[in-house]
């Protein structure tokens, strides 16, 4: 049929006004609060060494959760952001990939990168801009990076790393690549130009991308209900003309399956995905942000019922994989190999102050130059105000 005639197939001749109110995007969910499945469910591809890895993940997450925030508040530390209610989405669909898929997250994705292998030293390098972090102290704390593991660096501005997604994925198709590119956002971050660029982009493209959406029921601390009218984010996806799918969050099974598929479909059809996860965002924004000036305790009791890690440790527990004697072994292992790589990390010195300058020009340019020294006398005036600050003098 040519694209004349599909047109004609759809022309009527009495007005008809659509609205997104008509259509509703199902949810996908496999498992119940009490890690039962449902009887009609599909399983993902998972086996009893997966499963276990993904809940280690879990429970590693939130003990450095914890201890960051706690640490944040001793004022060891300038800012922290914690996953605690979201730690499925991201550990539930980084299981699903390969490695030489490469991930660009926003800033609420420890939990993949610690999947993927990123050992606690190197989280507490960065936390604390050490001369050992990767970064070279040169990015505020969980601006997490690694090339490595085809992990791109955390970018403070929001939904930057959506277009660049699909930049990623349209130079992996051109090249050949049996891998796919995938991004995280928040749905606060989809109301920005760079969200509907991209994704149109991805769409007209076919590049292998995923587009993975936390919805987690507040942007800092605006609600859903003010953010948009429509079902969600997830009818925008098809609006583009993309294959799109909704999971509920909390169920890292339902993650996990969406994911595997979505990667088949990017991969082997070229087909870029949307992925909508319906969770909640059980902690503040950040270390900087007070959620009780903008939603109540009662609600975040219902949503602490909907515990993603508990409704997991069920599962696991009802396959014989898993009991409360390892749970508690592993809980306490996790905490003191963050305490005491928190306690060796903060001892590192900061990386030398000429760093600061370096990885931009081959040859840096007289005002780089320039600035260099001005910083370095600045120091070198008020030495006792930058003891534990600053970048160290490259004499020290």
């Amino acid at each position: 049929m040519t694209d004349q005639r599909k047109a004609d197939a759809h022309i009527v001749h009495k007005p008809r006004f659509l609205s997104g109110h008509a259509m509703k995007i199902p949810t996908l969910r496999v498992l119940q609060q009490n890690g039962k499945v449902y009887k009609d469910a599909d399983l993902p591809d998972i086996d009893e060494t997966l499963a276990l890895k993904i809940h280690d993940t879990f429970l590693f997450v939130r003990a450095l959760d914890e201890r960051m925030l706690a640490s944040q508040r001793q004022g060891r530390i300038s800012f922290y952001l914690t996953a605690t209610g979201e730690e499925a989405t991201d550990i539930g669909s980084a299981a699903a990939l390969e490695p030489g898929d490469v991930i660009l997250p926003q800033y609420r994705e420890q939990g993949a990168l610690a999947f993927r292998g990123f050992g606690v030293e190197r989280f507490m390098n960065q936390i604390f801009g050490n001369e050992r972090d990767l970064g070279k102290g040169r990015q505020m704390p969980i601006h997490y990076g690694c090339a490595e593991l085809n992990y791109h660096t955390v970018g403070s501005a929001l939904g930057t790393q959506i277009p660049q997604t699909t930049g990623v994925a349209h130079a992996m198709r051109a090249q050949g690549q049996p891998n796919c590119a995938i991004c995280y956002f928040g749905e606060g971050a989809a109301s920005e130009g760079d969200f509907h660029g991209g994704l149109n982009m991805a769409s007209v493209l076919k590049v292998p991308a995923l587009f993975f959406c936390r919805n987690n029921g507040y942007a800092i601390s605006t609600p859903t209900h003010e953010q948009y009218a429509g079902d969600g984010i997830a009818a925008r996806g098809v609006g583009y003309g993309m294959q799109t799918i909704r999971v509920d969050g909390n169920d890292v099974l339902a993650v996990l399956l969406a994911t595997q598929q979505a990667r088949r479909l990017a991969v082997e059809e070229h087909e870029p995905i949307l992925i909508e996860a319906m969770t909640y965002r059980l902690g503040a924004h950040s270390s900087s942000d007070d959620p009780s000036a903008y939603r109540s305790r009662k609600e975040e009791d219902v949503w602490r019922r909907k515990d993603p890690v508990a409704r997991f440790r069920h599962w696991l527990e009802a396959q014989g994989w898993w009991d409360e004697e390892r749970e508690n072994a592993a809980r306490e292992r996790h905490r003191n190999q963050v305490m005491a790589a928190m306690k060796a990390a903060e001892k590192v010195p900061a990386p030398p102050l000429h760093e600061l300058f370096s990885d931009v020009y081959a040859s840096p340019p007289w005002h780089i130059r320039e600035q260099e020294e001005n910083l370095t006398a600045h120091i070198r005036r008020y030495p006792d105000e930058y003891k534990k600050t600053a970048w160290r003098l490259g004499d020290e």
